[in-house]
């Protein structure tokens, strides 16, 4: 099968988030000006460079309350900072909670019974309970081709790593099972984790 995405593709549902998997999801945590927080699931996400460390994640629809975006881009424009939290299997549920369409009062952290902390570099909450957590401040957002479609980037100013997930010094993802996004409302965790050595190292 070959198709043109502008001609559509004659599947059910569309095919291209089921081709790019697996995903990991930044789930992000927010503070607008007024002080309110947010958050919320991505799944377009992924680190993106090491020195220094930078991640990005895309948003790509818009809430009517919140003109022509979402509520985690909209409190970045705001304050300039967000933490991405880790999401492992054990929080699936609560993680799905706070996708929901809710209004931009909402908090999600309170909806979902979600513990939060405070960030130590920004002022912004973190997950508590998540494996790692990521502080970051705002290094550009770029506005790509297509209704609300909107790319975040980020400098990681202060990391978070649980006590239990380190093993012999390494960050061990087996210790939690990592969610990761697939096609369609399917998701993954990771329970096998295997070696291969590079060419010349």
């Amino acid at each position: 099968m070959f198709y043109r995405p502008e001609d559509g593709h004659g599947l059910p549902h569309n095919p291209f988030n089921a081709i790019v998997t697996p995903r990991p999801i930044g789930w992000i945590s927010t503070r607008g000006a007024d002080g309110s927080e947010n958050l919320a699931p991505y799944s377009f996400f992924n680190a993106v460079a090491y020195v220094p460390p930078q991640v990005m994640f895309a948003s790509t629809s818009a809430k009517p309350d919140r003109d022509g975006t979402k509520d985690s881009v909209a409190n970045i424009r705001e304050t300039s900072v967000f933490c991405v939290n880790v999401v492992e299997y054990a929080m699936r549920d609560v993680m799905n909670l706070t996708s929901g369409p809710w209004p931009r009062e909402v908090d999600e952290f309170n909806k979902a019974d979600v513990a939060r902390e405070a960030c130590e570099t920004i002022a912004c909450s973190r997950v508590a309970d998540a494996p790692a957590n990521l502080e970051c401040r705002l290094t550009q957002i770029v506005q790509l081709p297509g209704d609300a479609n909107v790319v975040v980037f980020g400098e990681v100013t202060g990391v978070h790593l649980r006590d239990d997930c380190l093993r012999d010094g390494l960050f061990d993802v087996t210790t939690f099972q990592p969610l990761t996004r697939l096609g369609y409302r399917d998701y993954s965790r990771i329970t096998e984790v295997f070696r291969i050595e590079r060419p010349g190292e």
